[in-house]
Parts: C-alpha cells; sequence; structure tokens
C-alpha cells in the first residue's frame, strides 16, 4: 500500500509477509521452569499487590495452599512480550508497537515449577493509511499456551503495528499532542498517591462478590498507577523473563520449512540485536542497551521511532487490565476473556487511571460459568484514552 503526502509516495514492501499468512511460526522458548522469584518479581513490577502471588504464609492459608502467579504471568513466560507470531516477514525500514492483545483463560493456574509451551501461528494482516506514519500494517498472531503435563492454560490474539519508522518520524504526530514532561506538584502527587494507596489496600483477602449481589452499572474501585518514570518502565521491562541473558532458545514448527524464528523483521539501524556479539556480552542482545525496545527508557530513541519520548509497553497494558480484573474477581472468580485495544503508551510522567463497569451480566455463558461483561478503560490524566477493554469475568454463585 502506498500513500501520498508532499515528499511523494510512501510503500510498505510486504513482499515477504503474504506467503506467511495462516502459517505457524515458531520464536523463542524459555529453558527454565517458572519459580516463585519469577512471579514475585513479574507482580512487583506490574504494581499488583495481591499477597497470594508473593507471600507463602497467606497463600498457604487461601484455597490454593500455595503461591498462584496471576493470569497475566503467562506473557512473562512467553518470548517477545507475547507479539512473536503478528511480528512476520521482513519489512525494510520499519518498527512496531503493540495495537492490543485478545486473551482467553482455561481455569489451569501457574505455579511455581510450571513451564508453559507455546504454538504460534500468524493469523493475518492489514493496511491503513494512518496520520501516524502513512500506510501502517495491523498484523495478528495468535499463541496457544499449554503447561507440562499437556493443560490448556490460556490463548492469546495479539496485534502489531508496523510501520516506517523514518515515515513516523517525520510527521511527528506525538511531538504536538503529548508536550512537555508534566510537573506534578505536591499536592496533585498526594491524590495519585490516596487513589494508587485505596486499590493497594482493597480486597486483600481475595473475598469473591457473587454474581446475584452485582448489577449491571455497578462501578469497580479507580486505580491509579504513576507519575510512570525511566525507572518503572525498567522495572516492567526486567519482568519479561526472556529478556535475561540466556534464557531462551529458539524454536520451530515441525514440518515448516522456513518457520520465521529469529530473522531480521526490518529493524532500522540501531534496533536490531547482535546474537553473535550476545555470547560474549550481554548488553548486545539487552533491549535496553541495544534493539527494538530501546526506545522505552530513551528520549533520544524514542522520538527516531516516532514516539515523541519514553514510554511504556502494550503486554503491560494488557496485564494490568487482567490484574485489575482478577483481584477484584476474588479466589473464587477468574478473568475468562478479555478483549483490549491500545489507543496509546504510557508515556514517561504521565499517570494511569483505571475506571470500570459492569454492562453485563450472563447467568448460563459458553463457558458454562455465571459471568458478568466488564467494560474497562485506561486514561492518562488528560482523560486521553490508552486502553479500552472489554472482558468477561467469572463470579461465584
Amino acid at each position: 500500500m502506498t500513500s501520498e503526502i508532499e515528499a511523494g509516495p510512501v510503500e510498505l514492501d510486504l513482499s515477504d509477509v503474504d506467503h506467511r499468512v495462516g502459517k505457524p511460526v515458531g520464536g523463542g522458548q524459555l529453558h527454565d521452569p517458572c519459580s516463585g522469584s519469577d512471579i514475585r518479581r513479574w507482580v512487583m513490577a506490574m504494581d499488583n499487590p495481591n499477597p497470594l502471588h508473593w507471600d507463602n504464609e497467606f497463600a498457604e492459608n487461601t484455597r490454593f495452599g500455595g503461591l498462584v502467579a496471576p493470569q497475566s504471568m503467562a506473557v512473562s513466560l512467553d518470548f517477545g512480550h507475547g507479539a512473536q507470531p503478528a511480528l512476520v516477514g521482513k519489512i525494510p525500514g520499519s518498527h512496531l508497537i503493540f495495537g492490543g492483545e485478545e486473551w482467553w483463560f482455561y481455569g489451569t493456574p501457574i505455579r511455581p515449577g510450571d513451564k508453559l509451551f507455546q504454538e504460534r501461528r500468524f493469523h493475518d494482516y492489514k493496511v491503513t493509511d494512518t496520520k501516524f506514519a502513512g500506510p501502517t500494517m495491523f498484523s495478528r498472531g495468535d499463541t496457544t499456551h499449554t503447561n507440562q503435563y499437556g493443560a490448556l492454560v490460556a490463548k492469546e490474539r495479539s496485534t502489531g503495528i508496523r510501520y516506517l519508522q523514518t515515515e513516523a518520524k517525520k510527521r511527528g504526530m506525538y511531538d504536538t499532542q503529548i508536550g512537555a514532561i508534566k510537573k506534578w506538584t505536591a499536592a496533585e502527587l498526594a491524590e495519585v498517591d490516596k487513589l494508587r494507596t485505596e486499590w493497594l489496600m482493597s480486597n486483600r483477602l481475595g473475598v469473591s462478590p457473587r454474581f446475584d449481589e452485582v448489577s449491571v452499572g455497578d462501578k469497580l474501585q479507580r486505580r491509579a498507577i504513576g507519575p510512570h518514570s525511566i525507572a518503572s518502565f525498567t522495572t516492567e521491562y526486567r519482568a519479561f523473563i526472556f529478556n535475561i541473558w540466556g534464557t531462551f532458545g529458539w524454536v520451530a514448527p515441525p514440518g515448516i520449512e522456513d518457520p520465521w524464528i529469529n530473522q531480521d523483521p526490518g529493524w532500522v539501524e540501531g534496533f536490531g540485536f547482535d546474537e553473535e556479539g550476545a555470547k560474549i556480552d550481554p548488553r548486545l542482545r539487552d533491549g535496553l542497551y541495544l534493539g527494538p525496545s530501546r526506545g522505552h527508557i530513551d528520549a533520544d530513541k524514542a522520538d527516531e521511532v516516532g514516539m515523541a519520548r519514553a514510554y511504556g509497553y502494550g503486554a503491560t497494558m494488557g496485564a494490568w487490565c487482567t490484574d485489575f480484573l482478577a483481584n477484584w474477581a476474588g479466589h473464587e472468580g477468574m478473568v475468562r476473556h478479555t478483549k483490549a485495544d491500545f489507543r496509546g503508551p504510557a508515556f514517561e510522567g504521565d499517570v494511569t487511571y483505571f475506571d470500570a463497569e459492569i454492562i453485563d451480566k450472563q447467568a448460563e455463558s459458553n463457558w458454562g460459568v455465571p459471568l458478568v461483561q466488564i467494560k474497562l478503560k485506561l486514561t492518562d490524566q488528560n482523560g486521553v484514552t490508552l486502553v479500552s477493554c472489554i472482558a468477561e469475568v467469572e463470579l461465584p454463585l
């Protein structure tokens, strides 16, 4: 697809994409089982206070009998922030940001000692002309997560947004939209901290609301995270286990001649990895020093890919949504399905607010359990929507 602008036509080269649609793809497989420390690192980075996930003494006295990972842990036990099957085919001069995630959860908990295995497939794509970068590819990929016993844990459909880096930088859409990093007053920070603390202290015992006790129109307790910073973005990045040196190996689907496992997606100079050099120097496989994630903590690199300043991770926002809903559902409930569209990132200096409302109730559902449907929206301090999410949450009768 081409886009006509002042400098002439802009085109995405999709010649290495079309023939991969609908096919299985490979990716990274973590070598080691999930540990209690992996779970604790994850919930700490996600700002998730639920003691079921980090406090042994508390967890041992629950119906689970021990530490259990949050449902969002599945993405931390995957490769590439879950985007691997949506990042398929080489598009020269391109970059990728997250466009959204859809999750289905099947009731198999993740515990210390479990190991997840992934099957991946490139589902489809479409190209749309956007203000951000002209011709922009929205690609979708599917991942099925099973544990070491073959039990189905979760399925994910991720959406990647692929675009030409030079075009996004030239248009500079966020340069005029987000302005300077906000300087918060002491009073404003106190209000944010109050809201954040109230949510951190809510439902620590994991009490589940009963299906008959909730009504359409009920609102969940508001949540706040932030202000986001280079420190918080770095903490999040370090909690994704595949980012640790030597934690994964490349795997390919059986019988696939060209599995697209570790080929070059077409990153611009300075945003790719040095796989051979990383056998000696860990920084050459660490995305905060080198690779496609450097813009998350480096304003200059963020500007090179059209993001204006340091920004957070799409997979983190998806995990925030799942954790927020699961903690409300308590120990007898669970999140069954979420569909989250990412409208924009959490930028450095901003605060993210969570507002949710029950919009439907289903006493009988395709899952065979009673569900409530919840509309969740994440916004920044200016009311700009970052995430729009619709979820189905199981509650006990």
